[in-house]
């Protein structure tokens, strides 16, 4: 799918006119996209989009109807509107690879190259990566809750249109999630499509028996039913197993029995005893209806005995504290050869600058302890000290005996992708990987540990004589 170059804000084509006007359109700029809040108040987030991100990127270019457009804005000068026809972007990108466990601060990706090409993407790139990134922690959070269980996307009635529910099964995949009710994102992206029937198929029977036996003569070895239209113990479940009965002296088995409504820790309980009776212990137990992290785990916490959870609309908008949108931004730290960085009296909204590296510390056991940003050139050693971004009066030393990973490649050069991009199961594992590397307070749905990310002494240094040279300025101007 190609998105339009016209997927931006008007002022990131505002700007583009006016580098292009002063001659400063084709000089070198260096933008890190990052968050400053881990989304749902939690520790971490999972990182999605880049391969999306990429295909925008490489596919990059005005066509004759857009530049039209914009000519119709009576904005631009024909000068500019002539430069976009041949407009490309022949940048280069680094970024963390998808399904990468990601914190607050540290660059996730960084875009370099001309001013013009690094600023326009800016809108799209946001768009992108901040929801994919946002449903991708979403999923990963209801997989820890779920202890095991399976969880099945249902959200595409609830998501942002047609393509925020394909963006949206992508992202949930990429965190776990590896199943969808979305046919259009199974076939696009080859990934599991599970459903079951509504409840409007069995009132379209003359009664609930009726209805479950035509669901197995249709679909003998996929049939999961939905068992409370009328009363889910009296009727639902002793329904169901006179049909899980009927479909084994055929040979078949029922696959399942769905919950969509009451106390679903009780139900589930009684209907697994209910099954396992009537010796069908394999028959699994999906519940859904308005199921998030914290409902799965209370589920779990009252003893319910469910296989499988049906996340629909928690998971598609992304709701819950914290929620909602991921704070992704996108700022310059780099142009013309100098670093570059945003001063505000707020120090946690204070950018860090320059080119960087992003090292991953990890103990023996294989632990994640921390994550240090460091300049392109300088090397990181045990006993080092490095400082709190939001804080530099907090620092600590690098502990012994831990290894260094650097979790940032170069992934695109002249505009041109590197490399084939992993298959989304890769990106799946590689999120569950990492979350099982994770420090356990972490994971904490409420009071989450802080992962600590860290600036190496160099880049301190730097950040703190680029504060103190505006700071110079601001006193030059007063007197």
């Amino acid at each position: 799918m190609r998105y339009s170059a016209l997927l931006t804000d008007l002022y990131e084509l505002t700007m583009l006119a006016g580098y292009f006007e002063k001659g400063m359109h084709e000089k070198t700029a260096v933008f890190d996209l990052f968050f400053r809040k881990a989304p749902f108040q939690g520790g971490y987030a999972v990182f999605a989009g880049l391969e999306t991100a990429l295909a925008y990127l490489s596919e990059l270019r005005f066509t004759d109807d857009e530049i039209g457009y914009l000519r119709s804005l009576s904005i631009f000068k024909p000068s500019f509107l002539e430069y976009l026809k041949t407009f490309r972007f022949q940048g280069k990108v680094t970024s963390v690879p998808e399904g990468t466990v990601v914190f607050a601060r540290e660059p996730l990706m960084t875009v370099e190259g001309p001013m013009a090409q690094a600023q326009l993407v800016e809108t799209a790139l946001l768009n992108i990566i901040n929801f994919q990134t946002l449903v991708a922690t979403k999923a990963a959070r209801l997989v820890v809750a779920a202890e095991g269980g399976t969880i099945v996307e249902f959200g595409l009635r609830r998501a942002q249109g047609p393509d925020g529910g394909l963006s949206e099964v992508r992202g949930a995949y990429i965190g776990g999630v590896r199943s969808t009710s979305n046919v259009w994102a199974g076939k696009t992206f080859n990934i599991p499509v599970k459903g079951t029937h509504a409840h409007s198929w069995i009132m379209a029977f003359p009664d609930e028996l009726s209805a479950f036996r035509a669901y197995a003569e249709v679909f003998p070895d996929s049939s999961i039913l939905l068992v409370d239209t009328y009363d889910t113990l009296e009727s639902g479940m002793k329904n169901a197993i006179i049909v899980a009965k009927e479909l084994r002296e055929k040979g078949h088995e029922l696959l399942g029995v769905r919950l969509d409504s009451g106390d679903l820790a009780y139900l589930s309980r009684e209907a697994r005893e209910m099954l396992d009776k009537a010796g069908f212990p394999n028959v699994k137990i999906l519940a859904s209806n308005e199921l998030d992290e914290f409902i799965i785990r209370s589920l779990r916490d009252q003893g319910g005995k469910i296989d499988i959870f049906g996340v629909g609309t928690r998971l598609a908008t992304c709701q819950g504290e914290g929620g909602g949108a991921l704070g992704g931004v996108y700022k310059l730290v780099r142009f013309d050869d100098r670093p570059k960085l945003k001063v505000t009296s707020d120090i946690t909204k204070s950018t860090i600058p320059d080119n960087k590296r992003l090292i991953r510390v990890i103990n023996r056991e294989g632990t994640f302890l921390m994550d240090i940003m460091c300049l392109e050139n300088e090397a990181i050693r045990s006993g080092d000290i490095v400082y709190d971004p939001t804080n530099p009066a907090h620092h600590k030393a690098v502990p012994e005996n831990v290894q260094f990973e650097g979790i940032r490649t170069i992934v695109m050069d002249n505009g041109k992708i590197l490399s084939t991009s992993p298959t989304l199961d890769e990106m799946a594992d590689r999120s569950r990987e990492q979350i099982r590397h994770l420090p356990e307070g972490v994971l904490r749905l409420e009071n989450p540990h802080i992962y600590k990310v860290s600036m190496s002494q160099k880049l301190h240094d730097e950040r703190t004589w680029l504060i103190e040279e505006v700071q110079r300025s601001f006193r030059k101007q007063d007197s």
